[in-house]
């Protein structure tokens, strides 16, 4: 009986997810970037009889490897070359002040407050910031050989060579990466088409429909992404450009109509997503079809019984996007807010990221945290005899890096990942001679980078640790003497995280994602009336705009749950409570657009009272998910039926303040 009762011994769930190794393609090409670049300069050092120039210029490499992730060629430079210049800086900085105690002590912490501010306003300045600091503690913890000015222009070569690599194919592959994107969002949108219609469940089919809309919604953000960052840079008119922007913006009205066909249970004729992917293949090719382009990608005429107005939909679509594809000036399809003039757009975004860091609670927070983290770790290593102690400042920054997920999580995956990485730099410090034999042993490791970073943050720690400790021997000379000594800095560092980075701020132990979410609610409420308000028809751009940023915030929403998921309880059982409510309010979103997408094709429209209505019922869910954190006492008071084309909207709000009511998933 006792022996019944015993549970077997299995780690909890928040740390299977974040052990859990993400799905992910092997980037070989970064791959080879990453080998090359790390390792060439220790080669040239090592001839010259200077390795430990060479292993500089590899560690400034390998900072390069890290924001080596963009896929078009222009934003390469900017997340590569720019954090250089910040990298370079902080390595002069912490060079200048290496040696004074506790003024090198107060220096690295202000540094950590700039630091930390920058990397809230966007990804490129979240590698900058974090070079910055990165390379002033290094440069503030370690001797570093030569004239003060030697380190930065070595540490900052071995990052331009990783980008004079990244561009070797540019002459050739000029634009690819942004139509391989839009080809993307097409066989996305192609396989929303097939999660759509009536499949062979109702749960299973509601889940694969909510996978295959997450995948277009982040494939449209990422090609949006990329070709509108490209355009803001090209001087002068770029036809190429215009016609990717255009093929964008006309896919929106085929993923407009998928959530017809999936919310009544429509048949989709099998040609239109085969239609949907023969365009992409053109968009990849960077080729256009044929006038009349639909009888070349097998369109066939619009779809008769017993197919109904969502299959009618869709074709409509298609035919639209296949005519922007042959359409000799595509211009007129692009959205005015897509033609704003670059030099004016980079400086309302300039002033607008310098006012939001400025005044930004948030920004000013994190600065703070990561700061208080890092004066205690460089005021610890001060009054403490702790050999080469910049590594317990290097471990804190990268766990407290905001953009990598929970602060818990990685700690912990931080831990996890050192003690793996000393394992394989162990074996390597102990069997291997140091000299030459360090070049291949360099080339091999960094190559595993690249490889692992996209499973997982835990991964990219293990690979990253032994080639840091391998470059960092060739400079201190200690052997297999540093994995001991590495190992207790990184645990220091993890330690400091948690309690000063994590317990002592509440913000970061209690899930945020109310507020977020109550935001989306209200921006519904807003999208509803846009797409049955009296001015519905003059204004199709606006309402796909609208759509289109309601997804995105939701993507977002969708990429804070992750990391909530994988924080201990009780944060991460909210999250999980949380999570229905989020399906719930994207399921009303897409209600909303087939209902539009009805009226477009002959439906009533609903009156003024029919839209207000839903439009209250959704500004009091908000009010009710930002008063309190999780149960929402919002009963639903729908007068009349749903035998509208609002019904199943109706049905919807229904729902998702069901599950945010007493007794209902949240409570």
């Amino acid at each position: 009986m006792r022996n019944s009762t015993l549970r077997p011994l299995t780690p909890p769930d928040w740390l299977v997810r974040s052990l859990k190794p993400q799905p992910a393609t092997t980037p070989w090409a970064a791959v080879a970037r990453a080998a090359i670049a790390t390792s060439l300069p220790l080669a040239v050092g090592t001839a010259a009889g200077h390795p430990e120039y060479g292993a500089l210029a590899s560690m400034g490499a390998l900072s390069g490897v890290i924001g080596d992730t963009a896929d078009a060629y222009r934003m390469r430079i900017l997340n590569i070359a720019v954090p250089q210049l910040f990298g370079a800086l902080g390595v002069t900085l912490g060079s200048l002040v290496f040696g004074h105690g506790w003024t090198a002590v107060a220096a690295v912490t202000l540094v950590a407050l700039v630091s930390g501010m920058m990397s809230t306003i966007g990804a490129v300045a979240s590698v900058s910031g974090l070079l910055l600091l990165l390379n002033s503690v290094i440069g503030a913890g370690l001797p570093l050989p030569g004239q003060w000015w030697l380190a930065p222009a070595l540490m900052t070569g071995g990052g331009l060579l990783v980008l004079a690599l990244a561009l070797l194919a540019w002459p050739l592959r000029s634009g690819v990466p942004e139509r391989a994107a839009v080809a993307a969002t097409y066989r996305s949108a192609a396989a929303l088409l097939e999660a759509a219609g009536p499949g062979d469940g109702t749960a299973a089919r509601h889940e694969a429909y909510d996978r295959a809309r997450a995948d277009v919604t982040a494939a449209l953000n990422k090609a949006y992404d990329l070709v509108l960052a490209r355009r803001t840079r090209d001087h002068g008119r770029s036809p190429d450009l215009v016609r990717l922007i255009a093929e964008l913006n006309a896919v929106t009205p085929v993923v407009e109509a998928a959530p017809t066909a999936h919310r009544y249970g429509e048949r989709l004729p099998p040609e239109l997503p085969a239609a949907l992917r023969a365009l992409a293949d053109a968009v990849g090719r960077g080729e256009r079809p044929g006038d009349p382009a639909y009888t070349d990608i097998g369109l066939p005429e619009e779809p008769a019984l017993p197919y109904g107005p969502a299959a009618r939909a869709v074709h409509h679509a298609l035919r639209h996007a296949a005519d922007t594809l042959a359409d000799p000036d595509p211009l007129t399809v692009v959205h005015a807010e897509d033609r704003l003039g670059r030099p004016a757009a980079l400086r309302v975004r300039a002033r607008r990221a310098t006012r939001n860091v400025i005044l930004s609670g948030a920004s000013w927070r994190y600065g703070l945290r990561l700061a208080l983290c890092i004066g205690i770790a460089q005021a610890l290593v001060s009054l403490v005899d702790v050999p080469r102690s910049y590594w317990v400042a290097l471990t804190i920054t990268f766990v407290l890096k905001p953009d990598f997920g929970s602060v818990f999580s990685r700690a912990v995956l931080r831990a996890l990942g050192t003690v793996a990485g000393l394992v394989v730099a162990a074996a390597v410090l102990s069997a291997v001679e140091r000299g030459w034999w360090d070049v291949p042993v360099v080339l091999a490791l960094a190559a595993l980078i690249p490889a692992l970073t996209p499973r997982g943050y835990g991964y990219q720690t293990a690979a990253i640790t032994p080639v840091i400790l391998l470059l960092s021997d060739v400079l201190n000379h200690q052997g297999f003497g540093l994995v001991l000594p590495r190992l207790v800095d990184s645990l220091m560092g993890c330690a400091i995280a948690l309690v000063a980075g994590y317990l002592l701020w509440p913000e970061s132990w209690h899930t945020r994602i109310g507020d977020r979410l109550a935001d989306a609610v209200s921006d519904t409420a807003r999208y509803v009336e846009c797409a049955f308000g009296p001015e519905s028809e003059q204004a199709p751009a606006a309402r796909a705009r609208m759509r289109r940023r309601l997804y995105r915030d939701l993507s977002d929403i969708r990429t804070e749950f992750q990391r909530a998921l994988t924080e201990p309880p009780p944060t991460g059982a909210r999250a999980a409570a949380w999570w229905p409510l989020v399906v719930a309010v994207e399921r009303i979103v897409d209600a909303t657009t087939a209902a539009r997408v009805r009226v477009r094709h002959g439906a009533r429209q609903p009156g003024s009272v029919e839209v207000s209505e839903v439009s209250r019922q959704l500004r009091e869910l908000a009010g009710g998910l930002r008063e309190v954190e999780v149960l929402v006492p919002v009963p639903v008071e729908f007068t009349g039926t749903d035998e509208g084309v609002l019904g199943p909207l109706r049905q919807e709000v229904t729902a998702a303040r069901a599950v945010a009511s007493p007794g209902g998933q949240l409570s």
